[in-house]
């Protein structure tokens, strides 16, 4: 079964930045990102398959940037220009060869002055 650690998250001031880091143990092939913040459902920002192409939402495109190193199997999300409308607890999300879905723990990025 996979396991998913998750590091990164934190306090951060508007237009600021921050790296989160998700590590996977087993086998997967597909990796991504994704969000809730209080009140709302959660939501994929970022996605990468193994091929090594990207999907973002909208509202994080041309500022969040996601990457992987598959010699590690670890998956990454650079956010910069960080508005408070990102505040929320971020979570590493691995697919398997089954497509089975699994998730990290969470981390809380909180955008504020």
């Amino acid at each position: 079964q996979v396991q998913l650690v998750e590091s990164g998250g934190g306090l951060v001031q508007p237009g600021g930045s921050l790296r989160l880091s998700c590590a996977a143990s087993g086998s997967i092939l597909h990796m991504g990102w994704h969000r809730q913040a209080p009140g709302k459902e959660r939501e994929l920002v970022a996605a990468i398959p193994s091929g090594g192409s990207t999907n973002y939402a909208d509202s994080v495109k041309g500022r969040f940037t996601i990457s992987r190193d598959n010699r590690k199997n670890t998956v990454y999300l650079k956010m910069n220009s960080l508005k408070p409308e990102d505040t929320a607890v971020y979570y590493c999300n691995a697919r398997n060869i089954y497509e089975h879905d699994y998730w990290g723990q969470g981390t809380q990025v909180t955008v504020s002055s």
